[in-house]
């Protein structure tokens, strides 16, 4: 007799966390999995200790401190353009992947249908398929990833509740536009439906881009339902700190899944993050952007020396690139002739697709130290 449910049955173990193992196995270079090893800032960690000390070690409220509720409200309104009720909008959760599942949760049924944009990221889709929401795929079309808004509007029938958007994306980099997003504001307009938005990059976009969340598009404010964290932001992905921002109407069930599920994030590290979006100026977040913006041009760089393409990311630290000319069937076999070539672990791009596609990608991380890129950039030269 077996004893896994259903739900689970249906989800498969993430190519991304496969190719970390056999990257461990080979003494590799690790660029599949999106953990960032570069330094958090110092005030983080002074004042989330300070919150230990200070005996900050029990529960918060279930939607997370007061402190940091209203720096996030705060954060909106400066750097979003949106306004959210500190009290009643914002719900901290334990990361934006508790946020996007407790969101589902709370505002989706069985049987419900929510649209999703391919190349898509894993975590998105299986928390559908684990609620038992179906997705509708929408594909994206290279080099700039752009969509056909009467293909998505094509998919819809009585059971679409939603439609998601990650902006900027794992793992193609792409950045909505306010055309773009003026044009799924009108579909969901039309057809009532729920916008779920990812902006966990929204500080890290490139050549002059400008971040824009859907719920800053006129008449969205209130179906829409931001996600996002700071564990990019801050570099503290172990931490679990996301949150929640949306209508009181929406924020209310959210706050009770979430609750249900996860009580409340990390006490001491609530204290931490709340400090830091306090104390960090914009040039922090400036210097962030750059940073990244020169590793990706490293990156790219490197990839077109070898004939691997890449799609040049608008935002977020990702890459997907061109391995036609990597031997293998399909990609899942020529992400593992690069890893056995040069020590570098990518993620095979059928991990983003559905049904097929991304045969002849990779994805490649670059929220690396400098010394790490360096290495890894000169190993991919063996693809010569």
């Amino acid at each position: 007799m077996g004893y896994t449910s259903d739900r689970i049955k249906a989800l498969t173990r993430s190519e991304i966390r496969i190719m970390s193992v056999e990257c461990e196995k080979a003494g590799g270079i690790n660029l599949s999995q999106g953990v960032c090893d570069l330094p958090l800032p110092p005030v983080l960690a002074q004042e989330a200790k300070a919150g230990i000390d200070n005996g900050q070690n029990h529960y918060t409220r279930f939607d997370g401190t007061e402190e940091l509720r209203r720096a996030i409200a705060g954060k909106l309104a400066h750097y979003n353009q949106i306004t959210v009720n500190p009290e009643t909008g914002v719900v901290v959760t334990a990361g934006a992947t508790g946020a996007f599942y407790s969101a589902c949760l709370a505002l989706l049924n069985p049987g419900d249908e929510v649209i999703l944009f391919e190349p898509f990221y894993g975590y998105h889709e299986y928390t559908l398929l684990a609620l038992g929401v179906v997705p509708l795929y929408a594909r994206l079309s290279p080099p700039g990833w752009y969509f056909d808004p009467e293909a998505v509007e094509h998919l819809i029938t009585p059971r679409t509740r939603g439609i998601l958007v990650n902006t900027p994306a794992n793992p193609s980099g792409k950045v909505f536009t306010l055309y773009e997003l003026r044009q799924l504001s009108d579909i969901c307009t039309r057809h009532n439906l729920l916008m779920f938005t990812d902006e966990i990059y929204e500080y890290i976009v490139y050549d002059g881009r400008v971040h824009l969340s859907p719920a800053a598009v006129d008449g969205m404010e209130s179906r829409t339902v931001i996600v996002s964290g700071y564990s990019k932001t801050f570099s503290i992905t172990g931490w679990r700190i996301g949150y929640c921002a949306c209508s009181e109407e929406l924020a209310a069930p959210i706050g009770c899944a979430s609750d249900l599920v996860y009580v409340c994030a990390p006490s001491p590290l609530q204290e931490g993050v709340s400090k830091a979006i306090l104390a960090l100026p914009d040039s922090y977040y400036e210097n962030l952007r750059a940073g990244y913006e020169r590793r990706r041009n490293l990156v790219c760089k490197a990839l077109a020396e070898v004939g691997l393409t890449p799609c040049t990311p608008q935002g977020a630290y990702y890459v997907l690139a061109d391995v036609s000319r990597i031997p293998g069937q399909n990609s899942k076999e020529k992400a593992m002739a690069i890893l056995q070539r040069t020590g570098v672990a990518t993620v095979p791009g059928e991990a983003f697709y559905h049904n097929g596609g991304g045969d002849n990608l990779v994805r490649l991380c670059y929220a690396k130290s400098d010394d790490i890129l360096y290495e890894a950039c000169e190993r991919l030269q063996k693809l010569r």
